[in-house]
């Protein structure tokens, strides 16, 4: 959460009608296992409005192209735009181009949308004068390690404290997961930054707010989204994630406190590392080196403990992935936020979703 600047100072915004028409963009990458089910998810949103779906298709290779024009075909609401550099804000602000109606709502492909979530977000930009709405970030898995990782995002102790993964008030804040957007705000600040590959929602918030605009949090709205579902994929993830993350933070000159516990967690690891190195090389002697193992052995019970008690789990197999998945985020994040803030992005991508 964050204070932004006082209601008084805020634009104000025109009115919205009482169903305002709306319109969903969604990019999409080799979600052929997921597409119909968030298709759906959208399409059946109990709201009285006007709505379209424009999908963003990046160059997939799992037929997730076929199963996107079967959906066209079948519902005269969902168009379909080409992204073929595949990267998240070319594709959104491409569907955004598209679209035509005064409220945009973000959706992604590995999530769904509960059947109220269209008429709730609409009636709190009424209401409130808000420019974006977000709410909470429900993860699922149906194997087990997917399964694991729901449990870590669902968790203060996975991706830190985040409203959108466990806030309980309605209340102003400094980004939204996925987001539900005034029209006119978006093409205020010239919609989403096309040279980011990921982040590039918290840095589109940072300028809604720059400009004045009012973000807001609420735990009505409650989004089911699908994590990644094996160890490589997360881990990918994870760091491309952290390195676009601290690649802002040194753009902005900024350091948020919550960004800096899984960056020093990394450095510590790796003096640990380096200092076993050398001991075995026996250039490392006597009893004071053993001190650098000390932060992370530290770490490691700390993260054992969480994962084992914490965040539960049906048996030890269950637990043990816990601890695993935990490691695997805060690991990836901060040594991707270390290379993002110290070397910036450059071309890094998250190819957890490429096959």
């Amino acid at each position: 959460m964050t204070s932004g600047p006082a209601a008084t100072a805020r634009p104000v915004l025109a009115p919205l009608p009482e169903h305002p028409a709306v319109s969903y963009v969604m990019p999409v990458l080799n979600e052929a296992a997921h597409l119909a089910e968030a298709v759906g998810a959208v399409l059946s949103q109990a709201y009285d409005g006007e709505q379209e779906l424009v999908l963003a298709l990046g160059a997939s290779s799992d037929g997730t192209d076929e199963v996107a024009e079967r959906l066209a075909a079948s519902d005269p609401r969902v168009r379909l735009v080409a992204n073929p550099l595949n990267d998240i804000p070319i594709g959104l602000n491409l569907a955004i181009a598209a679209s035509r109606h005064p409220v945009v709502v973000r959706v992604d492909a590995h999530a769904e949308l509960p059947p109220g979530y269209t008429a709730a977000a609409v009636e709190i930009l009424q209401r409130t004068g808000a420019a974006n709405v977000g709410g909470v970030m429900e993860a699922r898995g149906r194997g087990r390690f997917q399964r694991a990782v729901a449990r870590a995002y669902n968790s203060p102790f996975g991706l830190g404290g985040g409203s959108w993964h466990h806030g309980e008030d309605e209340a102003e804040c400094d980004s939204a997961y996925l987001g539900v957007f005034r029209r006119e705000v978006l093409d205020e600040v010239g919609g989403y930054d096309e040279t980011l590959r990921r982040a590039e929602d918290w840095e589109l918030n940072h300028r809604i707010r720059a400009a004045g605009h009012l973000i807001l949090f609420t735990p009505r709205l409650r989004v089911t989204y699908w994590p990644r579902a094996s160890w490589d994929a997360l881990r990918r993830q994870m760091y491309a994630t952290g390195v676009w993350r601290g690649h802002l933070v040194r753009r902005h000159q900024s350091t948020p406190w919550r960004y800096l516990p899984p960056p020093a967690v990394a450095v510590l690891v790796a003096i640990s590392l380096a200092v076993a190195l050398l001991q075995l090389l026996g250039i490392a002697r006597g009893a004071g080196w053993a001190l650098a193992h000390v932060p992370s052995l530290g770490y490691l019970a700390g993260v054992t403990a969480v994962g084992l008690t914490r965040l539960g789990g049906d048996g030890l197999v269950d637990r043990l992935l816990n601890v695993v998945v935990l490691a695997t985020m805060h690991l990836g994040w901060g040594s991707g936020f270390i290379r993002g803030w110290l070397a910036g992005a450059e071309s890094t991508v998250d190819r957890s979703r490429v096959r």
